[in-house]
């Protein structure tokens, strides 16, 4: 009995990373796993729509899969804890840092060297150039965050 538990305590967390695999997969996303190399930087809005300036956050991880180093990129607007307009990555975003895991599903760049849009479509039907995708982290544990990239508060601006 104790071996099952022992068993059933090990590969939980990899059930769960099989879950988001196939999840990213339906939603048309490319699934990615890895480790911080270069914690989250904040980068200026380069765009305003209807008001709202559109930042994002940059960071860089070490891939499970490849072993390659990609970069993602991540819209702060979509971030849970976003605040309209600020000059700062929303704390969410901000704590991740170097060494701490995290799953992404997105666009990779037509390059191959980073991944984007690792952020829900707002409800559209996904496509690969627009995929359902999420941003989680992942515990020492295994356990597995809800997506970071959640929010649909500003989705009307591509609507």
């Amino acid at each position: 009995m104790k071996k099952n538990l022992l068993a059933i305590l090990l590969f939980a967390p990899l059930c769960a990373f099989a879950t988001d695999a196939t999840t990213c997969a339906t939603n048309k996303g490319t699934y990615l796993t890895g480790t911080i190399t270069t914690s989250a930087k904040f980068q200026a809005a380069s765009q305003t729509i209807q008001g709202v300036q559109v930042s994002h956050t940059i960071m860089y991880i070490k891939a499970d899969q490849d072993g390659r180093s990609y970069q993602v990129a991540m819209d702060n607007v979509y971030a849970s804890d976003y605040v309209k307009n600020s000059t700062s990555m929303p704390p969410s975003l901000a704590a991740l840092t170097a060494g701490k895991r995290v799953e992404a599903c997105g666009q990779k760049y037509s390059d191959g060297s980073g991944i984007h849009w690792v952020h829900n479509n707002c409800n559209a039907t996904p496509t690969t150039s627009a995929p359902n995708g999420f941003l989680k982290t992942v515990s020492s544990t295994g356990t597995v965050s809800a997506n970071l990239e959640r929010s649909q508060t500003y989705c009307y601006l591509w609507n």
